[in-house]
C-alpha cells in the first residue's frame, strides 16, 4: 500500500449535520468511512469572547491526495463560517484495512439506498 492516508477531524453542531456530511462524502467516494461521535463539548475563542457549545465530532478517513476535495465538500455542506476541518497523517495500520480505505476513497461515487440507511 503506497498511498498516504489521513484521518480528518471535523466538528459539527449536531449529529444530524454530521450524518448528512458523512453520507455525502462517503457516497461520493471522497471518504471511505465516517465515525460520528455525539456529545462533545467545546470551549473556544470566537470574535473576542470565550464561547462554549455542544458539538458532534465527525472523523473521516481518506487518501491524502483526496483531502483538498474532501475538505472543500465538507466546507460547502457545513453551516459554520469557519468549520474545523483538520487532517492527521496515519503512520501505520493493518494492510488489509488500509488497502480497503484507499480503494473506497478513490473518488468513485455510488448510489445510496435510503431505505437501508
Amino acid at each position: 500500500m503506497d498511498a498516504e492516508i489521513r484521518l480528518v477531524y471535523v466538528t459539527t453542531p449536531d449529529p444530524d449535520i454530521a450524518r448528512a456530511i458523512a453520507r455525502d462524502v462517503v457516497a461520493g467516494g471522497l471518504a471511505a468511512c465516517a465515525n460520528i461521535l455525539p456529545g462533545m463539548e467545546s470551549l473556544y475563542r470566537w470574535l473576542g469572547k470565550l464561547a462554549q457549545a455542544a458539538e458532534t465530532v465527525l472523523i473521516l478517513k481518506c487518501r491524502a491526495a483526496g483531502f483538498a476535495a474532501l475538505a472543500a465538500r465538507v466546507k460547502a455542506l457545513h453551516p459554520y463560517d469557519v468549520p474545523c476541518i483538520i487532517a492527521l497523517p496515519v503512520s501505520d495500520g493493518t494492510p488489509d484495512y488500509l488497502n480497503w480505505l484507499v480503494r473506497e476513497s478513490a473518488g468513485v461515487a455510488m448510489p445510496v439506498d435510503e431505505e437501508t440507511m
